[in-house]
């Protein structure tokens, strides 16, 4: 009797990360698929998407489960991208090699800041973190071999010549992109669905009772701090991809545009990240509407995207708090409840 009862509780724990695994391949294979019938912008556009809903995946981790707030994101996707642009210039390694180089140096940072972050809390590390997103990518200014305000240019070399001559730039960039997300949103969410992610919950509900049944919460939101960081520095390698790695590219208004994203997916979703995403690539089609009926004025459609993502963040906040998409999954729940 207690075999039989084992056999099926290791089936119910099986079952969910099959179907999890099932999952991220179709919409991986659809994914590609897709990209191969799509225009030019449009597969430009999804590589977009994929680079944010990673970096909204970072916070989702961070704060929706270990509940430290971080307005920062930006200044590890710049080290991730700066690491991954300097490992490509001077080794000339293998392209995964880079990124995983990406990884690695943005989850050190993030070990020694989680470091010091771990004994902070609400205003205070959220400040900490502002503070890094704002000083961070000016160092770029002061080390000439960073390459100043013109920045690095990181070249992820064409794409193999077995996909043939119509496998365009924006294509290989598209498919590295989506690849790369598929691969870490998959890692993620079975360290959510772990032992980690259950721990960081419950710090989040109870440190003081977390603590008494064994947990050390501390060390815990240090390891939710550097994987955080590491996931963002690759989305910040990938962002360096498809643009320039350069100050510019890595702004304070990145770090607010990726937590818009993450309220808008609801930070306990993950899957809500992809929805995040598609918000911010449609955001600057949306200001360039707008401005074009002020008379596309310079100072109008400099300012619109901001105004938009600014009012997007109010409005989430405001109706729905836990973001849209985790108000449609609690919607779903609740339906399946009454039909039972």
């Amino acid at each position: 009797m207690l075999k039989r009862k084992r056999e099926e509780s290791s089936k119910r724990e099986h079952n969910p990360y099959r179907r999890r695994v099932l999952f991220f391949l179709l919409l991986g294979w659809g994914l590609l698929l897709l990209g191969d019938r799509v225009s030019e912008l449009r597969v430009y556009q999804g590589a977009l998407i994929a680079i944010y809903a990673l970096a909204i995946g970072s916070l989702i981790l961070l704060t929706g489960y270990s509940g430290q707030l971080s307005l920062g994101q930006g200044a590890f996707m710049a080290i991730g991208a700066y690491a991954a642009a300097l490992t490509q210039i001077y080794l000339q390694p293998p392209l995964i090699v880079t990124f995983i180089a990406a990884v690695v140096v943005a989850a050190l940072f993030g070990a020694i800041i989680g470091g010091g972050a771990a004994r902070l809390s609400g205003p205070y590390l959220a400040g900490t973190t502002l503070a890094l997103a704002l000083g961070l990518p000016t160092l770029a200014n002061l080390f000439s071999f960073l390459g100043g305000e013109t920045g690095l240019y990181f070249d992820v070399g064409i794409a193999p010549e077995r996909f043939g001559a119509e496998f365009t730039l924006y294509k290989w960039f598209f498919w590295i992109a989506a690849l790369a997300t598929l691969i870490m949103l998959f890692f993620i969410q079975n360290i959510l669905k772990s032992r980690y992610g259950r721990a960081w919950k419950a710090g989040r509900a109870n440190a003081a009772a977390a603590q008494l049944v064994g947990l050390h919460v501390g060390r815990r939101k240090v390891l939710a701090f550097t994987i955080s960081a590491g996931v963002a520095g690759l989305a910040g390698a990938l962002l360096g991809m498809v643009s320039l790695v350069a100050p510019s590219t890595f702004t304070l208004s990145l770090s607010f545009a990726i937590i818009t994203g993450a309220v808008l997916a609801g930070l306990t979703s993950l899957t809500g990240s992809i929805l995040g995403g598609l918000v911010l690539v449609i955001i600057p089609e949306i200001a360039e509407m707008v401005s074009g009926n002020f008379g596309e004025s310079e100072a109008v459609t400099a300012n619109i995207p901001g105004l938009i993502t600014s009012l997007l963040l109010i409005l989430t906040v405001l109706f729905t708090p836990n973001g849209p998409a985790e108000q449609w999954h609690h919607h779903k729940e609740k339906k399946k409840q009454r039909a039972l």
